[in-house]
Formats: C-alpha cells, sequence, structure tokens
C-alpha cells in the first residue's frame, strides 16, 4: 500500500482487525470491530490459543498479515508438532516419510497452463527415437552392379549368337546310325575370301583360291564319363570321297564344302558327326588375341618361310593369334602332317583352356572381345542350338591334361605316292579299332600311338 494512503481509512478496516485480536486494543478504540460469532471453543482449542497468544505476543507485529488467521501453536523451534515450516498462505502438514506432498511447496514451481503436446510422432529432446542403423547404400550399389552384370553376361552370348554364321553341313542319303556321347567335327579352314590383300600378307595366307582344310579334328565327349578325345585327321589322308574317288580328305570341302567333307568323315569312320563347328583364318587370329595370346611348347626350334616365314626356338613361350596360326600351320618337321597336327591339338587346348578361364567372365573387356571373336569367326551347322555350342566349349576347355585323349589317326605311310600326290595312308587294321571303340562310346579304352 502506499504511504499516501490514511491508514485509518474505513475501507481499510479489515487489514487492522487480525492486528487488533493479536495485541489488543488499536490505537482507534472508539471504531468498533465487527467479530464473526464463534463456537464455544474445547479445553484442547483454549489451551492451544492461550499459547499461541502468549507467543505471539513476545514476537514483532508482522503488519503485512492478510486476513484474520490465527496462527497455530509453535513449537520451539517455531513449528508446530508433525508439522512443517510456514509458506506462503499458511502451513501445511509435513508428509509422511516416503509419501509425497499434498500440496506444492515454494520449490515447485508449476506452470499457469500446460505446456502444448507435440505433434503425433514428433519427439523431445528427453524422448528420443532409437537410433536407426547406418544406411547400407554401399550394399545396395553392390546388388545394383551384380545384376548389371548378370544382364551383360547374358546379353553378350545372346547378341553372338545371332551374328554367327550358321551353314547346312547336314549330308543326304544314308549316314551312320546315332551313337552315344557327342562327336564334333572341328575344322579349320583355309579359305582366302574375305581377306584384304594386308591380311593375307600379313598371315602369310598366299593367293591360293578355292577352299581348303588346314585343320580336321574329330572331339568326342562321352556318355559314360571317359576322357574326352581329339582325335586328328591328317589332311592328306588318302580316302574315298563319295561320289569323286579316292583323293586326300582336305578336297572334300573344297569340292563339296561342308556337306561332303561330313559325309566324308563319315564314309570312312563310320562314325556319325552330330554338330559342325568351323573355324576361318582371320577368325582363328581374333580368338586367340581375345584371350591375351596362348602358352605353346615346342620340342624343337622351328624356321618355315612357308608358314608365315614363322621363327621360334625351343621350350614354351607366350604366342599371340599370328604366330599360333603360323606354329599350327608348318609342316616343317620330320613328321610333317603329324607333328602339324600335334601341334594344332596342343594350339586348340590352350584357347579352350583360356577362354574358360575365371578372367574371361571377372574382364569385361575380355568377355565382350571373345564373344565378338567368335561371332566373327565361326561357322556352324544350322542343327547346332546354343546349348549345343555352350557343351562344345566346355568340352574344349577340358581337352587337355589327363581328362582327355589326344591322338591321330594311325597311319602306316606319310609320303606315298598315290594319283592325289604324296599322301598319308591310314593303318586299315588299327583305324577300325580306334572308330569302333568311339563308336561303342569307350574312350577309356583308346590308346594313342602318336601324342
Amino acid at each position: 500500500m502506499g504511504d499516501e494512503q490514511e491508514p485509518r481509512d474505513p475501507a481499510y478496516e479489515w487489514l487492522y482487525s487480525a492486528r487488533r485480536n493479536r495485541s489488543g486494543p488499536a490505537d482507534d478504540e472508539t471504531r468498533p470491530i465487527r467479530k464473526q460469532p464463534a463456537q464455544p471453543p474445547s479445553a484442547e482449542a483454549a489451551q492451544s490459543a492461550r499459547s499461541a497468544q502468549s507467543a505471539e505476543s513476545a514476537q514483532p507485529v508482522d503488519a503485512t498479515q492478510v486476513l484474520g488467521v490465527q496462527p497455530r501453536p509453535t513449537s520451539a523451534a517455531g513449528t508446530a508438532p508433525g508439522e512443517s515450516p510456514d509458506s506462503f498462505g499458511g502451513t501445511f502438514p509435513t508428509p509422511p516419510p516416503g509419501g509425497q506432498p499434498k500440496f506444492a511447496t515454494p520449490t515447485q514451481a508449476y506452470p499457469a497452463t500446460a505446456p502444448p503436446r507435440p505433434p503425433l510422432g514428433a519427439t523431445t529432446p528427453t524422448q528420443q527415437r532409437p537410433r536407426r542403423k547406418r544406411r547400407t547404400w554401399w550394399l545396395r550399389g553392390i546388388l545394383i552392379l551384380l545384376l548389371l552384370w548378370l544382364v551383360f553376361l547374358l546379353a553378350v552370348p545372346v547378341w553372338t549368337w545371332q551374328h554367327i554364321n550358321k551353314v547346312d553341313a547336314e549330308p543326304d542319303g544314308t549316314r551312320p546310325a546315332a551313337t552315344p556321347g557327342t562327336t564334333y567335327l572341328l575344322v579349320g579352314s583355309d579359305s582366302r575370301a574375305g581377306l584384304t590383300k594386308q591380311q593375307r600378307g600379313d598371315l602369310g595366307t598366299g593367293q591360293a583360291a578355292g577352299q581348303r582344310t588346314d585343320t580336321i579334328v574329330l572331339l568326342h565327349v562321352p556318355d559314360g564319363g571317359g576322357p574326352n578325345l581329339l582325335l586328328s585327321v591328317p589332311r592328306d589322308s588318302f580316302v574315298d570321297i563319295p561320289g569323286h574317288g579316292m583323293s586326300k580328305i582336305n578336297a572334300a570341302y573344297a569340292l563339296g564344302g561342308p556337306k561332303l567333307l561330313v559325309r566324308t568323315i563319315e564314309h570312312d569312320t563310320g562314325v556319325r558327326v552330330d554338330d559342325y563347328v568351323e573355324v576361318g583364318f582371320a577368325g582363328f587370329v581374333d580368338v586367340v588375341d581375345a584371350v591375351g595370346g596362348i602358352q605353346v611348347c615346342p620340342t624343337q626350334s622351328i624356321s618355315d618361310p612357308k608358314a608365315g616365314h614363322l621363327k621360334m626356338s625351343k621350350g614354351c613361350q607366350e604366342v599371340d593369334g599370328h604366330t599360333a596360326l603360323d606354329y599350327s600351320r608348318s609342316r616343317a618337321f620330320a613328321l610333317g602332317d603329324i607333328t602339324r597336327a600335334l601341334h594344332q591339338r596342343e594350339v586348340i587346348s590352350a584357347v579352350g583352356k583360356k577362354a574358360a578361364s575365371w578372367q574371361t567372365v571377372v574382364l569385361p573387356w575380355r568377355y565382350l572381345a571373345v564373344n565378338r571373336a567368335a561371332a566373327d569367326s565361326l561357322t556352324i551347322g544350322d542343327n547346332v542350338g546354343p546349348f549345343d555350342l555352350v557343351r562344345f566349349a566346355w568340352a574344349m576347355a577340358h581337352s587337355s591334361g589327363s581328362n582327355a585323349k589326344r591322338c591321330v589317326v594311325p597311319y602306316s605311310s606319310l609320303g606315298a605316292a598315290t594319283a592325289a600326290g604324296s599322301a598319308v595312308i591310314w593303318d586299315v587294321p588299327k583305324s577300325k579299332a580306334l572308330f569302333s571303340a568311339i563308336r561303342s562310346d569307350d574312350t577309356s579304352s583308346i590308346h594313342c600311338a602318336a601324342q
């Protein structure tokens, strides 16, 4: 209240009523004081009132006491037994041990209004959501790359299959009966068709016209679990070509293409050819280069001007496509065609092994190069399906080491004089036994005299 207010104004009579009740008559004893009728106090209440009144008379008067609240009896420490010190507005009982207070204490500040509730799903500083796991973005990236890689692995062979040349290689007329296992006829054509003047010079093919077969190999894959058989047929073998009489076997290709060559093989061996696969000069070079070159191991030094001016030292060495082609064509050896056939089987096995290695699948540029080379170089029979070609490639990759046998058709003469010139004459009894074992799918019983 301000100092300018009149303390004896009747409007403030209520403020001093309690004071007069505690300390006796006020200075203005002429002003009556309105009192509320009270019920007769009990003996205990009267005793408490007297004690409180005597204690308050000994304390200074509190001019700010609001309303006429009668103080409760206090102990010597200033509090009543079982009660806590005075708080704003009066006193309250001390809560029992372990209990909670029934009223707010001065130290407990309550807001005037309740705080707003946070939005649904929101968090507060004191209520954090469980920490999320680190996002595995790198795992998703790897899965995407694997998916793309799988698509690449499937799409490239599909493209290759659509670009491989196909030819009708199934002969007309009577053919040998189908036998267990699968027999592939692999032909290396020396046709110069499609080669530029520069390519002919680089490959040392010369200017010969027509088509001939530098390489003729029968690959038999048995069903009974025996070893694969790579059987070289010397290109100068003197055989009966149906409809053309006796001549060198490579003339069959020149006279009637794949059909006549297949018919000649079946006629002279009694073995049915299931699938036909042909590789050209330039394609052979591309295939070897696509796999990163191969290793060959000549047993003697080679110098052959007729095979692209080939010069090689003795021993194992890495060669590229051009050198591998010249190595497989050279006949500058004492056994001529026999050594040449041995080198051809060596090159075929090395190419198959490199093409089926894990690097071809893992390295995308190599995988693409091998398939492109196959598309550009292969010619297959129109009855050969994609799975047949895959089985052929798998068989080629497993035609080296102890899991395969590499033979040449048994011969009795390498340079016999014939109407077709110097030719290779087969050993009839031994060759018939060999062909019989192939027809019986019994490659385990075959003994290769010349490896």
